[in-house]
């Protein structure tokens, strides 16, 4: 459904490292710059960008939003959570791992990013 979603960011440089963090933990290249001084996480199902907004104005984050990242594994769920913190990020909501859900176990991490975002890893068991 998404071929991409773009995030603003104040502090363009605190968010790489941060999205560097979590994306690595998920098997990912870090981040490539364009022109623009945005970021690009790209694989084959969709890209993903963090940069200043292009208007000019100041990046806030969507009070009620969540970006939802898939992850290969209960211990990739974790090393996400980990990694973010670690890169500057803030862990919220419950402990990264298992929680039971209205659609069954899910092993989950929610996070804040540098300029506020909320994103979380997701690990369905098949």
């Amino acid at each position: 459904m998404f071929t991409h979603i773009t995030l603003g960011a104040n502090d363009v440089e605190a968010s790489r490292k941060f999205y560097d963090a979590v994306f690595g933990a998920l098997g990912l290249e870090p981040g490539a710059a364009d022109p623009r001084g945005r970021y690009w996480w790209r694989t084959s199902r969709g890209a993903f960008a963090v940069g200043k907004p292009i208007d000019g104005e100041a990046a806030c984050h969507a009070n009620g939003g969540t970006i939802g990242f898939a992850a290969a594994s209960p211990e990739a769920v974790v090393a996400f959570a980990e990694a973010g913190v670690a890169a500057g990020g803030v862990a919220i909501e419950d402990p990264a791992g298992p929680r039971e859900t209205p659609f069954g176990v899910m092993h989950l991490a929610y996070l804040r990013d540098p300029s506020g975002n909320k994103i979380c890893a997701v690990h369905r068991p098949g």
